[in-house]
């Protein structure tokens, strides 16, 4: 497969519609979880956590947020609101948190990431009730590879849950999360997608912050020859998934550099605008990936926190390129690829992504020393 800078075909070229999307909130309730995953971003599973009058209080500050005389993003539009944790089956009063929730479909819709633990058919009737858009569940390559990241035995009670909620009517997704030791076992997962019939197979790089920088498990970041690999990979599913007349898995293809394979509209990060992080003790993020906390909800209103913190404005920028991206073709839509990464891996999310093959000279020099 050839990329598109090698065949001088640049959709960048195409007049790209308007980026329109509502605020999505990812909101971790708890770092509870049955698993110790070797990629995954939590260095704790405990901690501070707050009770279920202060989440009330932060789903009230979100629909301001959504409401607000300032606009958010693309004004008008509906939010999205994704339930997770560690394990967000894990806290007690679950149960009457997604009950309010989907009592507010209204303003937003709703999903939940689970490791799939507990998902019962009891579980799953009461989840088709309340009609979330759809339920993720990881999976992680091959059986082997897969039980080795998440514990032995995961992969069959993953598999099981995903039946079990399909026959339940709900809507999957599958995510896979790229490292350097399973990112080719991609379409393995894509395979098992297709055969269960999930709605959609997703993937994104690990970004190596929390847990999954200090396990010593062997499992790192991609570097740029295996992101460029990677990128191809991801391209090849998709045209499977596309050309199966009543396929009904969708590959997508709609994270950072991933249009450079695919040749659609560049993706954008989109932290710390179309989306933000609440972690289980109020704290806001730009995203999870990006583990920088610019307050705290349960001492500053989320609308304050959104519009006024400095790192928030900054990501917003539309006219901020970053370093390395100068004499990009793509520097205005794609923004520096995944910023996570860059904050991570570098120190400064304003530098070029460092997977990005298409990175300056200067900062790839810097990126090839750290990785």
């Amino acid at each position: 497969m050839r990329f598109p800078w090698d065949s001088g075909f640049f959709p960048w070229r195409r007049k790209f519609p308007a980026y329109k999307r509502g605020l999505l909130l990812q909101w971790h309730i708890t770092n509870r979880c049955q698993l110790r995953c070797a990629h995954c971003y939590q260095d704790e599973y405990g901690g501070a956590e707050l009770g279920f009058d202060s989440l009330m209080n932060i789903l009230e500050q979100y629909r301001d947020l959504l409401g607000s005389p300032e606009g958010v993003g693309d004004s008008g539009h509906r939010g999205h609101l994704t339930i997770t944790g560690g394990e967000p089956f894990a806290r007690e009063d679950i149960w009457e948190l997604l009950e309010v929730v989907a009592a507010h479909r209204d303003l937003f819709g709703f999903a939940i990431l689970t490791n799939g633990y507990g998902m019962d058919s009891a579980a799953v009737g009461r989840l088709a009730q309340l009609r979330p858009r759809f339920i993720q569940v990881s999976m992680e390559g091959t059986r082997e590879t897969h039980d080795r990241i998440r514990g032995e035995g995961d992969y069959d009670r993953v598999v099981n849950a995903l039946r079990m909620m399909i026959r339940g009517g709900l809507e999957t997704m599958i995510s896979f999360t790229a490292h350097s030791e399973n990112y080719w076992q991609f379409p393995d997962v894509a395979a098992q997608g297709r055969r269960l019939g999930v709605g959609k197979v997703w993937t994104d790089r690990m970004i190596p912050c929390g847990g999954a920088a200090t396990s010593g498990v062997g499992v790192k970041p991609l570097d740029m020859d295996q992101t460029r690999e990677y990128l191809q990979i991801i391209e090849e599913e998709r045209r499977k998934a596309a050309r199966g007349f009543f396929q009904r898995t969708q590959v997508a293809a709609d994270r950072a550099l991933q249009f450079l394979a695919a040749g659609g509209r560049p993706y954008r990060c989109q932290a710390g605008e179309g989306l933000i992080t609440i972690m289980p003790d109020g704290s806001l993020y730009p995203c999870r990936r990006m583990p920088e906390t610019v307050g705290n909800v349960m001492e500053t209103p989320l609308a304050e926190l959104y519009h006024g913190a400095e790192l928030f404005k900054n990501l917003r920028d539309k006219e901020r390129v970053s370093q390395g991206c100068e004499r990009c073709l793509y520097r205005r839509f794609c923004r520096g690829g995944l910023k996570c990464m860059s904050h991570v891996a570098l120190g400064d999310p304003f530098l070029a992504d460092p997977g990005c093959p298409l990175a300056g000279a200067g900062a790839q020099k810097e990126i090839n020393t750290i990785l």
